[in-house]
């Protein structure tokens, strides 16, 4: 499991297990901080009730959602 050490300060919901944004809005700005950092497109996705970041790393699609205020890489979503 990967994870970002910037806090994420933003309403989240539970989904299937999952920790994931409640809004768009804070899904799309957390986006664009790691797209930055990885220098690869992130999408934002819609799943049940929040919304997760989605993209490609090293050849590998990769998800992510939220772990204990962290951003963190769902392994199966």
């Amino acid at each position: 499991m990967s994870i970002f050490a910037a806090p994420v300060f933003d309403a989240t919901v539970i989904y299937n297990g999952q920790e994931l944004f409640k809004g768009r809005g804070a899904a799309q700005g957390w986006a664009e901080k790691v797209a930055k950092e990885l220098e690869t497109e992130i999408t934002v996705e819609k799943i049940g009730t929040g919304w997760m970041l989605r993209g490609m790393v090293d050849g590998v699609d990769v998800t992510w959602g939220i772990y204990g205020q962290r951003l963190s890489r769902i392994e199966a979503a």
